[in-house]
């Protein structure tokens, strides 16, 4: 049978009021309203045998409890097997607050009203996109796109902190695939590259996609149909202009990936002689896990942030307000990972393998180095491999570099030295049995 493709998209925008953001560092906890809209945006490919579904989900991420709340939704309503389905957050910090919540203490109900209506709206995008599956084919291309830079940057007393380094490597290959109807008109197009969505900071207080979701609108511009944004393995990856709250920055530095994304379409040739294959697999990786500190010792040191938190929200400056409003941020991050993986020496990590014709998307939750996905996509059997994070749920870093070499990165990360190459090891083998 042909493969089949078909598109859809829902309207995920928080009401104004909703707790907004990513950011430790900010200091006001309700969105004002939205620049632009958030979607959830999905794709859906069958051969009659194999079916697999892409959502991409304008948010920073969802947790494990929410990622399955959110399966079951799609597989009531679709039908698709929860392994076949991949949730991809586009990773923006410009939404909802959909994970600090013990730090929320104005909107609580109008964020929880949010997470219980989110389920169905992102299954129904993806309903839509079942039954608007037509007889399709399909093509890949890649360019290159200077928006990103490497982000860690080394002192002179040698700490490792996020900033700009202009002189470091970074991978800045926009990666597309194109579905199109027998007929030649665009189903659908994704666009796949590696920077945080970092570029609308912390004093912001509107909800928007930052720059995937002007990619998205700039494809679709250009060529028709629905884009999906893939975001790849962006640790250690952000913007050349961030943290700000000028709008005009997200929507340039959007415009000019999105024109790369639409060039490298709009010269793909999906009319190929043979028709795509479609496989899909999903393999949980046992990841070895880093020692980890004590769960109620951190807890206690975030209670104490909890309480300066009220006092200075009371009675002291911004600027104190925001520095400890950060600690406290990393703080409960720190706890809830502890809490959650103590005594585990492993954690199974999901691999997801999506095979479309001579491209194959490779996803896996939380925040991979960028260096994984380079050495993924150069050891691949496939012309065109696409590995993201950001999948399926999870937080933290999973960092290409010694514990020893410090940074955020370092800071955030759940597990050992050894488990990259576990994970490169893994995906590379699968990438091998479907090729």
């Amino acid at each position: 049978m042909a493969l089949l493709a078909g598109a859809g998209r829902a309207d995920i925008t928080p009401a104004p009021g909703t707790p907004h953001a990513g950011w430790g560092a900010q200091t006001h906890q309700r969105g004002a309203g939205a620049d632009l809209p958030l979607y959830a945006t999905a794709l859906y490919l069958s051969d009659g045998e194999c079916q697999a579904a892409i959502v991409d989900i304008d948010t920073i991420g969802l947790d494990a409890s929410q990622t399955v709340q959110v399966l079951d939704a799609v597989e009531k309503l679709t039908g698709i097997a929860k392994d076949n389905i991949r949730l991809a957050a586009s990773h923006g910090h410009s939404g909802p607050n959909t994970f600090r919540f013990s730090l929320i203490t104005e909107g609580r109900d109008m964020i929880d009203a949010y997470l219980r209506d989110l389920p169905l709206r992102i299954a129904g995008a993806l309903w839509q996109a079942r039954n608007n599956a037509v007889a399709a084919r399909c093509g890949a291309g890649s360019g290159l796109c200077d928006i990103n830079l490497n982000r860690r940057l080394k002192l002179k007393d040698g700490r490792v902190v996020v900033g700009r380094n202009w002189d470091g490597p970074v991978d800045r290959t926009v990666r597309v695939v194109r579905f199109d109807d027998e007929s030649g008109n665009v189903v659908a197009t994704i666009v796949h590259y590696p920077c945080h969505p970092t570029i609308m900071g912390w004093t912001n207080r509107l909800f928007c996609p930052d720059y995937p979701g002007v990619v998205r609108k700039v494809v679709e511009e250009q060529l028709g149909g629905t884009c999906l944004f893939l975001q790849a393995a962006a640790g250690g990856v952000g913007p050349r202009r961030g943290f700000t709250a000028d709008l005009r920055v997200y929507r340039q530095l959007g415009t000019i990936l999105g024109l790369e994304a639409s060039r490298v379409a709009l010269g793909i040739d999906t009319a190929a002689p043979d028709a795509p294959v479609l496989r899909m697999r999903s393999v949980p990786v046992p990841l070895p896990v880093r020692p980890l500190p004590p769960a109620d010792e951190l807890e206690r040191e975030l209670d104490s942030l909890r309480t300066e938190l009220y006092r200075l929200s009371r009675q002291g400056s911004e600027e104190q307000l925001r520095a400890v409003s950060a600690d406290a941020a990393r703080m409960e991050f720190k706890a809830t990972t502890a809490r959650r993986y103590a005594g585990l020496t492993h954690i199974p990590w999901q691999l997801q393998v999506i095979r479309a014709g001579c491209a194959a998307l490779v996803s896996v939750p939380g925040e991979p180095s960028w260096e994984i996905g380079k050495e993924i996509a150069s050891a691949s059997p496939f012309a065109h491999t696409l590995f993201s994070g950001y999948s399926n749920g999870g937080f933290g870093y999973l960092p290409f570099y010694d514990v020893e070499q410090g940074g955020y990165e370092m800071e955030f990360t759940t597990f050992s030295a050894e488990a990259p190459r576990v994970l490169i090891a893994a995906a590379l083998s699968t990438l091998h049995e479907i090729a």
